[in-house]
């Protein structure tokens, strides 16, 4: 049995499941809206085996969606060292310079990347590794012609490539570009999807609607916390780093009047629940959710299946209850639901 109290902190460890690597989704399904969702009912504690495609019955008049409309851009760039013919691999992370020509980024191999070391893209694109961060990132400054400077963001989406997360062990491909991306992306900015919103379609939304549910949108920006294991052996110890999120003064509204907020993805949980303890609606937020943690907003969740020893289970297992988490996740293999960022979700009301 897992206890938190004041005395107890728990361990990272704790927060673990086995998963059999075959049900690690490599490729997304025909259709977005046809994935399985396990249901999990917290005040009972038990769960169902349903369809994603039900999701209006569980809606009612007086809820309200809440959707992280984020937008995924071609982060990851491939090119090599200007002073060889060494590959080099470059994650953009964000930018740290108004013309957006500064990043923050993680380059592979990091030994051939040192201070001063000049990179080349496709193109006439080229960058300078000018500074290192303490958890391994790089300071890039890009430059190139002109028409690549004045516009760096129209050349990623020329040259970069779909950040697909390392579990997806295959070249990203055109699909990617519209598949790791959900319907209703608006703001450019994420280096991963918000990948419970990825099955919903332009129908279900309007099914949703129909349903009586309010739909709010809010932004959170995906970082390199998303892809980085956790630090340190307890919940004490976790630093995340920082993701810039908004909420609209309308969203807001429709979110504290609603009767039941069901946000859709942990991203959205970040988001609102960021706005309500720093009563700020926009800024940087390292919130770090974990069992015995309050959440103000949020009344229902809908999520994918997330890494063992993450910071997004951990919040599930805080939202859910620990154990219930985890027993749900073992029967989740049990059943061979699809996992990760093109596998099936969870629903928990």
């Amino acid at each position: 049995m897992l206890f938190y109290d004041n005395t107890t902190v728990a361990r990272i460890d704790e927060f673990d499941y086995h998963l059999p690597e075959d049900l690690i989704a490599q490729t997304p399904l025909p259709d977005r809206s046809a994935s399985r969702m396990l249901v999990l009912y917290r005040a009972e504690k038990r769960w169902e085996d349903r369809a994603f495609s039900e999701l209006p019955r569980f809606l009612h008049p007086g809820d309200c969606l809440i959707l992280n409309d984020s937008k995924v851009f071609p982060s990851r760039l491939l090119g090599t060292r200007a002073s060889g013919t060494a590959a080099i691999e470059v994650f953009l992370l964000r930018p740290l310079s108004p013309d957006q020509l500064a990043w923050e980024a993680l380059v592979r191999p990091g030994r051939k990347a040192p201070l001063g070391e000049r990179l080349q893209f496709e193109g006439e694109l080229s960058a300078e590794i000018v500074s290192r961060g303490d958890h391994g990132q790089r300071t890039l400054r890009f430059s190139g012609s002109p028409n690549v400077s004045r516009n760096i963001m129209e050349t990623l989406w020329r040259i970069g490539h779909v950040p697909l997360p390392p579990y997806i062990r295959r070249r990203d491909t055109l699909e990617d570009r519209a598949r790791y991306q959900t319907v209703y992306a608006e703001a450019e900015g994420s280096v991963a999807a918000p990948t419970a919103g990825l099955h919903f379609t332009d129908e279900m939304l309007s099914r949703c609607r129909d349903a009586g549910a309010a739909i709010a949108t809010v932004t959170l920006h995906v970082g390199l916390g998303t892809f980085q294991p956790l630090h340190g052996e307890t919940l004490d110890e976790v630093d995340l780093h920082s993701e810039r999120y908004s909420v609209s003064p309308g969203s807001i509204t429709l979110i504290q009047n609603a009767q039941r907020r069901i946000a859709v993805g942990t991203t959205s949980v970040r988001a609102i629940e960021s706005a309500a303890r720093y009563h700020a609606l926009a800024g940087e937020t390292k919130l770090f959710l974990s069992p015995g943690d309050r959440f103000y907003l949020t009344d229902a969740l809908l999520t994918n299946f997330h890494l063992p020893r993450s910071s997004l289970l951990i919040l599930v297992s805080a939202f859910a209850g620990t154990e219930f988490a985890l027993a749900a996740y073992r029967h989740a293999v049990s059943q061979r639901y699809r996992f990760y960022s093109y596998g099936d979700c969870m629903l928990i009301v």
